[in-house]
């Protein structure tokens, strides 16, 4: 067990990296704002009263990019059957993109404050009738100055914490709480620095992938089991490459949803090249609808009396079972609670993980100077 709402198989490497371990106990002990924002010391820049004036819609529109937008759209499709508001990602410039005549709340998210893409969508989408929040850094800045001309409420983005580390922060806590979920559900830091299954298996974790790193195995591939979960590897895949990605050094995060690609994908992962090690991600469904028994033919009656989860489930073990024969290396998630609590464990362990493969690499985790070129040279053309 990892947690008590985790159930987590490691890498059967046991490769033993010291620096790891004293590295992890570093970064926990410095305290910076993104470790801060992991624990329930953290303190948000709105308050219950904020919330009060923005509780009552039924429709919001999230809009941003990358990190902007990534962990809240996890959060919201993980625990969707808590949700009973409707929320909408503009995550992207589209070109079909079109005005809704309904009334929405819009939360307008960049830490810059000029990403282009978000000015872009909010200029296209936001009209008079329109509530509008803005997260931003409390700074000059095309949406800051914007939001003052809109005389829409300013939520300051903490400087510190870069858009990939910010979802228990305000960019995904706010959204959160007008989901009708409660940001200290989520922030478990506190309580798992002190889990010695965490710790253990946390260092353990980043010990295998820096063997497998020095092994020239550099293909990170979710195979995930939860289609509820899509967008918490999209966000994981974000985290992984903008943090490690640098220096010719890195990791390539790949999204592979199950079981579809078992008739896709799968037949490169057992029989191709062996540059990859793998992640299994499964959540144990407590409802799930049940096969018709009465339509099965006798040729596939091992099908009789089974839901969806159960099917699901045999394809992962099944899955798993030809991995090992094959020695073909992963780790294995099994996700028994789907709760605040559980998915705040999840954003901690991949976090934590991520900064410590990174600090053992000698890469900055935090920042992404490849990317701001690509925005220097998109503004040049456009001038």
């Amino acid at each position: 067990m990892l947690t008590s709402g985790i159930n987590f198989k490691n890498f059967e490497i046991k490769k033993k990296i010291s620096l790891v371990k004293k590295n992890l106990n570093s970064i926990l002990k410095k305290k910076n704002e993104v470790m801060i924002s992991l624990s329930q010391d953290y303190k948000n820049s709105f308050d219950k009263h904020f919330l009060y004036k923005y509780k009552k819609s039924l429709n919001y529109r999230i809009i941003g990019m990358g990190g902007s937008t990534l962990g809240t759209h996890a959060i919201y499709d993980f625990l969707n059957h808590k949700i009973k508001k409707k929320f909408k990602f503009i995550d992207n410039l589209q070109t079909n993109l079109f005005k809704d005549k309904k009334k929405f709340t819009n939360l307008i998210i960049s830490k810059s404050g000029n990403t282009i893409e978000t000015i872009v969508n909010v200029n296209i989408l936001i009209k008079k009738k329109d509530k509008n929040i803005f997260i931003t850094e409390n700074k000059s800045s095309y949406l800051y100055n914007l939001a003052k001309k809109l005389k829409s409420d300013i939520v300051h983005h903490n400087n510190y914490i870069g858009g990939r580390y910010s979802v228990l922060s305000e960019v995904g806590m706010l959204p959160a709480e007008l989901m009708g979920l409660k940001a200290k559900n989520f922030r478990q830091l506190n309580n798992l620095i002190n889990n010695k299954d965490f710790f253990n298996a946390l260092v353990s974790n980043v010990n295998s992938t820096l063997y497998f790193i020095k092994k020239k195995k550099f293909n990170s591939i979710i195979i995930n089991y939860d289609e509820r979960s899509e967008n918490l590897f999209n966000w994981y895949q974000q985290l992984i490459a903008e943090s490690l990605g640098k220096k010719n050094k890195g990791l390539l995060p790949i999204v592979s949803n199950m079981p579809k690609d078992n008739h896709s994908v799968m037949q490169l992962y057992l029989d191709g090249f062996k540059n990859n090690f793998f992640t299994f991600f499964h959540v144990a469904e407590k409802r799930s609808k049940k096969i018709n028994s009465k339509s099965i033919l006798s040729s596939q009656n091992y099908l009789k009396n089974k839901n969806l989860s159960q099917i699901i489930f045999a394809q992962k073990k099944a899955t798993e079972n030809v991995f090992k024969k094959k020695r073909i290396p992963f780790r294995s998630f099994e996700i028994l609670n789907r709760d605040e609590k559980t998915l705040g464990e999840l954003f901690c362990f991949f976090i934590l993980e991520t900064i410590l493969i990174g600090q053992t690499m000698k890469l900055n985790p935090f920042d992404q100077p490849a990317v701001e070129l690509i925005k220097k040279e998109t503004k040049k053309l456009l001038i």
